[in-house]
């Protein structure tokens, strides 16, 4: 064969694994269907990401936990996997992204979670990686959210949001992050985003209920809040 075929026929397997990727990044990030471009993206709030404010968010009693060991998604399918990943690790377990499915049943793709994980979905993940108490909260009012916001700085609990990004940056799909902390002061959750291209971030308990608080059209169920509990 020669070496100009060989090129083409690489790139054209090149071309066959991008397509693969594309056809299972999950719907999760994309069905939706509404068109959030008029919401104010919170970059613009001070407190986004103000050092001496994440600063002392990362002192919270929680928070602590989680930094040394923060694993960002692999994938844009792995959102939720990677966020079941740092919860354990937050609690002393050895825990890594290419083992975190194996005897769940959950199966992936060229590496991808086709079609991502409902809020369901991974709260019986999470059960089975951290034989714990498990609860999906949905439907939750704005106070109801604040209460559970609260349970953020205890250490025997840990949270994760299910939410849909464009409430908040005007553009995104859904996703999952660990919450790890709550400055009640300041009323402001710190979200563990596990998407590197974001990084950890602060936001208004208000805008994170309205993120919230949108339709999964592909769970039929309003996105919501995993609780772990012993």
């Amino acid at each position: 064969m020669t070496r100009a075929r060989k090129v083409v026929l690489s790139l054209a397997a090149g071309v066959a694994l991008l397509g693969g990727a594309l056809f299972v990044v999950p719907p999760l990030l994309l069905r939706d269907g509404v068109d959030y471009s008029q919401a104010v993206s919170i970059k613009a709030a001070p407190e986004y990401q103000d050092p001496a404010l994440l600063e002392k968010a990362w002192a919270l009693p929680v928070a602590r936990l989680y930094r040394p060991g923060l694993d960002f998604q692999r994938n844009a399918s792995f959102c939720g996997p990677a966020s079941v990943v740092n919860v354990l690790r937050s609690l002393g377990r050895e825990a890594d992204q290419a083992t975190v499915l194996e005897g769940t049943g959950i199966q992936t793709t060229l590496g991808f979670v086709a079609g991502g994980l409902t809020l369901e979905q991974l709260a019986a993940l999470a059960r089975t990686r951290l034989g714990k108490k498990v609860t999906a909260l949905h439907d939750l009012d704005l106070p109801g959210f604040r209460a559970q916001l609260a349970r953020a700085n205890d250490p025997s609990v840990r949270l994760i949001l299910n939410f849909h990004r464009g409430p908040l940056f005007g553009k995104g799909g859904g996703h999952h992050s660990p919450i790890a902390g709550y400055l009640a002061a300041e009323d402001l959750a710190l979200v563990l985003d596990v998407n590197a291209n974001f990084q950890p971030w602060l936001v208004k308990s208000e805008r994170l209920f309205e993120a919230m608080n949108t339709l999964d059209r592909g769970a039929g169920l309003e996105r919501g809040l995993l609780v772990i509990e012993p």
